[in-house]
């Protein structure tokens, strides 16, 4: 009987192997490797850096200045604009389109007289969502009404009329061909990826410079801000239709169009919808932001208002966008439930019956109203809310907004959010040396993407130094790093319990609901009140529009994780808290970081929006090329906030390879 002898292996084959499973712990740790990677970069790139750039400051000679150029430009624009055969021939055919277009709305809507818009309104919502939204509808007009505010409603309803007509047409058609077309897809999903990240702020000035200040801009500004939803989702709907139904309408020997009409289109009516809801809700949210370059209505009501501190006035405007914007999505959002239940409509007036009872009951009010003489709004019907409300924020401000015991006034928590975390957030980052800035986005941007969304995140934030804001770029990020870290702090506790308890989520929804449809300049209103002028205001005003999406996002992501891993942690005796710390945030990751990067955008939004109320950077500049026609500073202020967007999107949004790998 043989025994074997004992292998033995060399020093060399033993490190070998040791550096083969390193190789292989690397590989499968992506994360770990790339802070490796990262570290010998740094190690090699920051001290020639700190010998070749000792200050830290943005280099003069890698700035170039758009002034003079953009300033030529704009010169040349305004000297052409009524010579130009470009303006002439087709800017200036769009522009009285657009015109022609909102006015034929208006006038029509004024024709109808208020009792007859309140009543087509209303028969709207009964047709295709109930009697319930039906008599909500009437009661949002009336209020509408009743605020003094049912002219500048008229306008600005005329307006999103044919913006959401115009976003829903542009917006299907670059749909259809994505939805149909694998390298158009290719083609729009960054355009779009773009035009969402960017703030509606950065559509103003070109497009004012083209088409001048009024309702063509503010139309112009619209669509290109509510038509990307409508795409995505029209896109989405045709490429997710199901293979077996049209792998049967094929083989009956249909051409592309009838399968398109006949099978692609049904399949994707609830996206369509879907994007019909969100198109609308874009469009209103951009009523008052279109004021800023001649928009009208009661975007233009608040914009004043705001304008001259005059918080009751504001509201008054404000509170009809909500309303406009509550009663829109309500009945959307019900025509998409009710619409796979249509086939089932067992009534005396379903189908067109319905409609043509609603049509002929909304022209026997109006003609009965305008033979009357009543065709406007009752004098005697309206409530002046300015006064109280403005007595009201008096009385707040003698008593809420400093002085009071113990816990101080509103006044003191804006000086000391100010002093204790904006001040040393925008210090330290205008302390950082650029080229250490650019590592750090580089880094981020890197570990949770891929080297494609570094160079982009890297290339955005340079740009930024390139057109000589480094500055004023770093005070605006410092207030969105600020406002989306008390965002997430905030959104991710009340998502956290709204996932645990039913009843909480129940309690929270109506909230939500509303503080969702509200438009981004409604949130200024408060804030103005309660806090004044400065940065700390446009923060809290950026907290409030961006909290109910991260309680959402994150509520949903929790209430996703998978049962069968719940009940295994429950059944090895964990505890919640141990469930929730272990299992589902944990599984609930992706959802998170979709949290977090919703929240860096929506935030960014409202700050630049926040010049207005003293929020000054980015946003200032901005609001200063619009009010000033200063192109080169607005302009300029303009491109920053886009490329701050971009690189903000890039180092909080994963790729999707690096999400399912979960590296």
């Amino acid at each position: 009987m043989s025994t074997a002898a004992p292998t033995t292996s060399a020093p060399g084959a033993v490190g070998a192997t040791d550096r083969s499973g390193l190789l292989q712990v690397l590989l499968r740790r992506r994360g770990l490797g790339k802070l490796l990677l990262l570290a010998v970069a740094a190690a090699v790139l920051v001290p020639i850096a700190h010998a070749t750039w000792a200050s830290g400051a943005w280099p003069r000679a890698l700035t170039v200045d758009l002034t003079e150029p953009l300033g030529d430009v704009y010169t040349w624009i305004v000297d052409h604009r009524d010579s130009h055969p470009l303006f002439i021939y087709f800017f200036g055919h769009i522009s009285n389109g657009i015109v022609e277009s909102v006015r034929a709305v208006y006038l029509v809507l004024l024709a109808g007289g208020w009792a007859g818009v309140v009543a087509g309104a209303a028969l709207v919502a009964w047709r295709v969502a109930g009697v319930r939204l039906a008599v909500l509808t009437a009661a949002s007009f009336g209020l509408c009404g009743l605020l003094g505010m049912w002219v500048p409603t008229m306008q600005t309803l005329a307006l999103m009329v044919v913006a959401v007509l115009a976003s829903v047409v542009l917006g299907m058609l670059l749909g259809l061909a994505a939805g149909l077309s694998d390298r158009t897809f290719r083609m729009l999903r960054p355009v779009l990826d773009t035009m969402q990240v960017l703030p509606a702020f950065s559509y103003l000035l070109p497009v004012a410079m083209v088409f001048g200040i009024g309702v063509p801009a503010a139309l112009i500004a619209t669509v290109i801000y509510a038509a990307p939803p409508m795409a995505r989702l029209t896109a989405l709907g045709l490429r997710g239709a199901d293979g077996g139904v049209m792998e049967a309408v094929t083989s009956l020997g249909t051409t592309a169009r009838q399968r398109l009409v006949s099978a692609r289109l049904p399949l994707a009516r609830e996206e369509l919808l879907l994007g019909l809801n969100q198109t609308i809700m874009m469009a209103l949210s951009m009523a008052v932001i279109a004021s800023v370059i001649g928009g009208g209505g009661l975007g233009d009501r608040v914009y004043q208002a705001l304008g001259s501190v005059d918080v009751g006035a504001a509201l008054a405007g404000g509170l009809p966008i909500v309303l406009l914007a509550v009663v829109l999505d309500r009945v959307t959002g019900a025509a998409g439930e009710r619409l796979g239940a249509q086939a089932e409509d067992t009534s005396v007036l379903r189908g067109g019956r319905g409609w043509s009872v609603a049509a002929v009951v909304t022209v026997v009010v109006a003609l009965a109203f305008r033979f009357a003489g009543r065709l406007e709004w009752p004098d005697g019907w309206t409530v002046n809310i300015a006064e109280p409300v403005n007595t009201a924020k008096d009385w707040m401000v003698d008593h809420v907004y400093t002085g009071v015991p113990v816990v101080g006034g509103t006044a003191d928590w804006s000086a000391h959010f100010t002093t204790g975390v904006l001040n040393p957030v925008r210090d330290g980052l205008q302390w950082m040396p650029w080229w250490s800035v650019l590592l750090v986005v580089a880094a981020l941007a890197w570990l949770i993407g891929t080297w494609k969304t570094a160079l982009t995140a890297v290339l955005a934030m340079g740009g930024i130094g390139v057109l000589g804001v480094w500055d004023k770029s770093l005070d605006t990020l410092s207030q969105v790093i600020a406002a989306v870290a008390v965002t997430l702090i905030i959104g991710f506790a009340i998502g956290v319990a709204a996932a645990r308890s039913s009843r909480v989520e129940r309690l929270l929804r109506p909230v939500l609901d509303v503080l969702q449809t509200m438009p981004q300049f409604v949130y200024l209103i408060p804030v103005v009140g309660l806090f004044a002028i400065g940065r700390a205001p446009a923060a809290a005003a950026a907290i409030a529009y961006a909290v109910p999406a991260v309680i959402r996002i994150t509520t949903q992501g929790l209430r996703e994780v998978n049962p069968t891993a719940m009940e295994a942690s429950k059944s090895l005796g964990a505890t919640s808290w141990q469930q929730l710390r272990q299992v589902q945030l944990p599984l609930a990751r992706p959802t998170l970081l979709l949290a977090v990067n919703q929240a860096v955008v929506l935030v960014l939004a409202v700050v630049v929006i926040g010049g207005m109320v003293g929020g000054g950077s980015l946003g200032y500049d901005v609001l200063y090329g619009i009010a000033q026609n200063d192109l080169g500073v607005g302009l300029v202020g303009g491109i920053a906030v886009v490329c701050l967007g971009l690189m903000l999107d890039r180092v909080t949004q994963p790729t999707e390879r690096r999400a399912e790998k979960g590296a």
